[in-house]
């Protein structure tokens, strides 16, 4: 991955359905001049107004269903650029049935835009209440540790007092911002449609004078790579050869993106789950050029024998000292095998986790799914439900079961161990996703607690 990527922005747009998120998009688009004129001419509506004339939503509606319905369904990616940076654009759905693809698209994002419609709230009281997919959307980009956080009021073009309204709808996220322990970057009125504030300031519009969004998303941070934190590179392909002139290497490759810290020629490593050690002899980036590779960047390792190392397997920095850890296989109620190891990144098979259900069918205690960790996938089984988030009163309660979307803090036991961390720690080793055993399909954003 080159540096220039590192150094462009991924942002997401999100929040409940029909707030605008499709049109905001398309307004960046159209006023950073990313569009080609043969894209603007087939969503060019005749007849219209000129400020309403291009059907912004249509250029990043890609699928047939969401130009036939007026609704994303799926994450449409864009990409633009200006003068002081590049971007990557995602457009999240609204709707709350694909809340698992926002969650998708929030996993890798640098920042997220949360979109609040001012018309659908009751902008006159000073009290008055936020939307629930609002919230929810809100609560997951927290979760997922999306590193920025922007609100955008937009739609204040269509109330008769902008300027009231934006200043309740403020002092409401403000509210649920301080009450959840959110940072927010900035609240910004715009007009999506109209395009206040959006890439240029609208002076006096809704009483703001802060900048416009685009402004303030060229200067986010990216999120930085894990390279301060001790090695871990999970293998996804290996590359054999039928032979090598060099004796001192294996005749195997293996790839991978190294989650967290850096690899490099000389480096002792060890194989997990095998507890084996092995010297790195060659690393090789994306474009086979040899030298170190660190967070973020794909890698070819070549190590000093031939190790059975697969797909799943990982290659980890080893501890100063062993410490203790249940690496047991086997059956789901056998606990009593802790073993010492030497690797910096603990194997575990007992989780707690903050889990965001995206399945039809509840979570319940007891049932068994297969959790994918890196490449490597284990059965796992939902041993108690601690509690879920209501979303309407923001408090946690007891539950039996989560329903779909619902965000809750469950305990996890794992058929085999995993070098799991904190998702606070690391967004790579941090992260799984449940999937059910049936169906296949995916069931569960899964984040370990510290």
């Amino acid at each position: 991955m080159s540096t220039t990527l590192h150094n462009a922005l991924r942002f997401i747009t999100c929040g409940s359905v029909d707030d605008g998120k499709s049109t905001l998009i398309g307004r960046l688009l159209v006023d950073s001049k990313s569009v080609l004129q043969d894209q603007l001419a087939g969503v060019t509506k005749h007849g219209a107004s000129s400020q309403e004339a291009i059907d912004l939503a249509q250029l990043t509606d890609g699928l047939a269903a969401e130009r036939e319905q007026g609704i994303t369904i799926d994450v449409a990616w864009r990409y633009f650029s200006t003068a002081q940076r590049k971007f990557i654009i995602g457009d999240a759905p609204g709707h709350e049935q694909y809340t698992r693809n926002m969650v998708t698209a929030a996993s890798n994002a640098d920042a997220a835009v949360v979109l609040v419609d001012a018309t659908k709230l009751d902008w006159q009281n000073p009290q008055l209440s936020l939307l629930p997919q609002t919230k929810r959307h809100s609560l997951l980009v927290h979760l997922l540790r999306v590193p920025s956080l922007i609100f955008a009021v937009n739609k204040l073009d269509a109330v008769a007092d902008p300027a009231l309204a934006f200043a309740n709808i403020q002092a409401a996220l403000q509210r649920f911002a301080k009450a959840e322990h959110l940072t927010a970057a900035a609240i910004v009125p715009i007009s999506a449609l109209k395009g206040y504030n959006v890439v240029s300031t609208e002076p006096g519009f809704a009483g703001y004078s802060g900048p416009a969004l685009l402004p303030l998303l060229e200067s986010l941070p990216a999120t930085p790579p894990d390279t301060g934190l001790p090695l871990a590179f999970p293998v996804q392909w290996v590359e054999k050869f039928s032979s090598s002139a060099d004796t001192s290497k294996s005749r195997r490759v293996f790839w991978g993106r190294v989650a967290t810290g850096q690899i490099e020629a000389g480096q002792q490593v060890r194989i997990f789950p095998a507890n084996r050690t092995a010297r790195v002899v060659e690393v090789l980036d994306h474009v086979r050029a040899p030298h170190a590779v660190s967070a973020g960047d794909s890698a070819g390792v070549l190590l000093d024998q031939e190790v059975d190392i697969s797909r799943g397997d990982w290659l980890l920095a080893e501890a100063s000292a062993a410490a203790p850890a249940n690496q047991a296989t086997g059956d789901f109620d056998n606990f009593d095998a802790p073993v010492g190891t030497h690797y910096a990144w603990p194997g575990q098979r007992e989780i707690t986790a903050t889990i965001a259900w995206m399945d039809d069918e509840p979570a319940a205690v007891g049932r068994v799914y297969w959790t994918l960790h890196g490449h490597r996938w284990v059965k796992a089984k939902i041993r108690r439900i601690v509690q879920q988030l209501n979303i309407h009163t923001l408090q946690r309660e007891a539950a039996e079961q989560l329903e779909p979307n619902a965000i809750g803090t469950v305990e996890l036991v794992l058929q085999e161990a995993i070098p799991a961390a904190p998702y606070s720690q690391s967004r790579s080793l941090g992260a799984l996703i449940l999937v059910d055993t049936a169906s296949h399909k995916t069931a569960a954003a899964v984040l370990v607690n510290d």
